[in-house]
């Protein structure tokens, strides 16, 4: 019996200033699921979760769908964040309870207990009255997550969540991602470290604009899918609209992004094949 999809795609397009930045990208994450987005600079894994969290407009014949009924919550890049606007630590997680609280609302004693615990929780006690901006990069990556954990969402949106912090940072947040997965919420996380994605997330999503690969991360992660991806992308970068695939491989029955996506093979690259003399 398949698994729900907590978000499905179909022909998912995005243009930013008529240049292409993703290409019909279809496929569903299943509620539950872990799942690394991974692919070369210029990839498209940043504008696909911004277009899952509903902040970039979709070419026309576009479509996302989720249950209403699911939570999402967004984590930005660091440097989409501004951290000279003097915001403490603690109103920063107590941000998560917007959707509660509203605009101008005030925090229950209980919301205000939430907000300490997951301040506990990434290990930021004694740091509620800090300034945002007086924060190391692992701290604020704390202090962000732990505005996740007082969200409470069902689909957590990850963009670089282990990017520029120290080891000791990353098994702690890693950790969170691991129990939010344990407690079946649905983790889409966008990755540059090929080596964790292999330990740590059971699916992978293989962008280069275009969808290359999508299924469990060791059929994922081949030789042959990743310099397909960077062939895509160089190819990509000389020419505005969609490039012939340099390479080809097989046909991949795990499509969709788990065994109850679609049926039938979806081809990791769509062109014919030809001989390339691999380094």
């Amino acid at each position: 019996m398949s698994t729900p999809a907590a978000i499905s795609l179909h022909t998912l397009t995005v243009r930013y200033r008529r240049h292409l930045a993703l290409h019909h990208v279809s496929g569903h994450f299943a509620r539950g699921s872990l799942t690394a987005v991974i692919g070369p600079n210029g990839a498209g894994k940043s504008t696909l979760l911004k277009s899952l969290a509903g902040l970039v407009p979709l070419e026309r014949h576009s479509n996302i769908r989720h249950d209403p009924a699911l939570r999402l919550a967004y984590l930005p890049q660091h440097s989409e964040l501004d951290r000279s606007f003097p915001l403490a630590v603690r109103d920063c997680v107590r941000m998560g309870l917007w959707a509660q609280t509203g605009a101008w609302g005030s925090a229950s004693a209980a919301q205000r207990a939430r907000v300490d615990a997951a301040l506990e929780a990434v290990g930021l006690q004694g740091f509620a009255r800090r300034v945002v901006g007086t924060l190391s990069s692992g701290q604020l990556q704390r202090a962000l997550f732990a505005r996740l954990l007082v969200q409470d969402a069902d689909i957590l949106l990850l963009d670089e969540p282990f990017n520029a912090v120290d080891s000791k940072t990353s098994a702690t947040l890693l950790a969170l991602v691991q129990q939010w997965q344990g407690q079946g919420r649905t983790v889409i996380a966008v990755l540059h470290d090929d080596a964790l994605v292999q330990a740590h997330f059971p699916q992978t999503l293989l962008l280069a604009r275009e969808c290359i690969a999508w299924g469990a991360t060791a059929e994922v992660l081949t030789p042959a899918n990743l310099a397909c991806a960077r062939a895509m992308a160089e190819a990509w970068e000389e020419q505005a609209h969609p490039p012939a695939c340099p390479l080809r491989v097989a046909a991949v029955p795990l499509a969709g992004g788990n065994t109850g996506g679609p049926a039938e093979p979806v081809p990791r690259c769509s062109t014919p094949s030809r001989e390339v003399a691999w380094p």
